[in-house]
């Protein structure tokens, strides 16, 4: 997990997201970084626009929050588009 907020923090600040990059954050925490997992951390994240994924993760918890019938209704709808986005992150876990 680790590696995932390492990535997050690197693309807040607006750094190169590169296996370079991450050894350096994931070093500066006393981990010990595993080779395997930066490289496959960044080849799955290669092309992905990780503030659309953000945005698209905080749309699942607004109807989460709502107490309206309509609310109800389109929840599913975004549920099923924020799977389908989280699917791709889902082989950064294993």
């Amino acid at each position: 997990m680790e590696y995932v907020y390492g990535a997050l923090l690197l693309h807040k600040l607006g750094k190169e997201l590169n296996e370079h990059n991450l050894k350096k954050v994931i070093a500066s925490a006393d981990i010990e970084a595993d080779e395997s997992k930066i490289k496959s951390l960044i080849a799955s994240l290669k092309g992905v626009d990780i503030d659309a994924e953000l945005a698209n993760a905080s749309l699942v918890a607004a109807p989460a929050a709502s107490t309206g019938e309509a609310k109800k209704e389109e929840a599913p709808k975004e549920e099923k588009k924020a799977e389908a986005a989280a699917e791709g992150l889902s082989a950064l876990f294993g």
